[in-house]
């Protein structure tokens, strides 16, 4: 009977496992299985998930692998899977592996031929993406933009053309500068949702433009983990003035913009819908 058993846990496998993102009883029975029932469980922050497996009655091994230490604490997780035993990966909250240093471990047990199992459910940002309101049908998820002021606009500049709906993470002290960057980037009519608490008490959806979340953050203090989703580019086939010029002089006016010249190759190629080599054999006819 055990052999057949469903949902058997099985020796010398990892297991990613999703855990609430605020709601606690948004947790699958399949989540508590494995739980309890792995030899031990790799944990971002080991205080906070040890009260989430108490408050299930979860008594299972905690070992701890967060950015700081992943590097030696992933080559001993892999170290234990390689000897047989079983692994739930969890996160603070959500998926794990999803801008998150789980990659790196799901990664070693990759190369080494460890086996590597899902345990699917609760993701911020496909959660938002479903009340956003915006299109569903394509999107890229971006993560946490980069920190650094420079990086965080340049990031955004190469978005500015992306025609799929596109996901963010950002923490509350750092919403009003990537509003304004995005304002800067995107422009401020292109539509955005903040989705922030996600299945907590103060949960919320606001359905703006760029520009108002801007202005509206300017006298609201952000509160909360946000998850923003912002619409993608909807530019008609042809209306940008930019292709009305030689590519030799589309390429030049991304350079005399700061870029560099692959760079200005590279955005050049997706304005007119083609490939890099396909610029290349129109600049290179130019000069002929």
């Amino acid at each position: 009977m055990e052999q057949n058993e469903r949902n058997k846990v099985e020796g010398g496998t990892l297991y990613l496992v999703a855990t609430p993102i605020g709601n606690l009883a948004d947790i699958s029975e399949r989540a508590k299985k494995v739980l309890s029932e792995v030899d031990f469980v790799a944990a971002e922050d080991t205080r906070n998930s040890l009260k989430l497996l108490t408050l299930y009655g979860i008594h299972t091994e905690l070992v701890s692998y967060f950015e700081h230490n992943k590097a030696k604490s992933g080559e001993r997780i892999l170290a234990r899977l390689l000897s047989g035993e079983s692994c739930a990966l969890i996160t603070d909250a959500g998926m794990p592996a999803i801008s998150d240093p789980g990659e790196d471990i799901v990664r070693l047990c990759a190369e080494a031929g460890v086996t590597v199992r899902i345990v699917p459910g609760c993701c911020a940002a496909v959660s938002a993406l479903s009340l956003s309101g915006l299109s569903t049908a394509r999107f890229c998820f971006e993560g946490f933009l980069p920190a650094k002021k420079g990086e965080r606009r340049a990031r955004l500049s190469l978005l500015s053309d992306e025609e799929r709906t596109m996901i963010f993470y950002e923490a509350p002290h750092k919403l009003c500068a990537t509003l304004s960057d995005m304002e800067a980037a995107f422009g401020s009519e292109r539509k955005i949702s903040l989705c922030r608490e996600l299945t907590k008490l103060n949960e919320e959806t606001l359905r703006t433009t760029v520009g108002e979340a801007v202005r509206y953050y300017e006298n609201n203090e952000p509160r909360g983990e946000y998850v923003l989703v912002v619409e993608g580019c909807d530019k008609p086939t042809g209306s940008d003035p930019l292709l009305s010029l030689s590519p030799a002089e589309h390429v030049a006016h991304y350079e005399a913009m700061g870029q560099g010249r692959m760079d200005a190759i590279k955005q050049a190629a997706r304005d007119r819908g083609i490939s890099k080599s396909e610029l290349y054999s129109l600049l290179h006819s130019d000069k002929n």
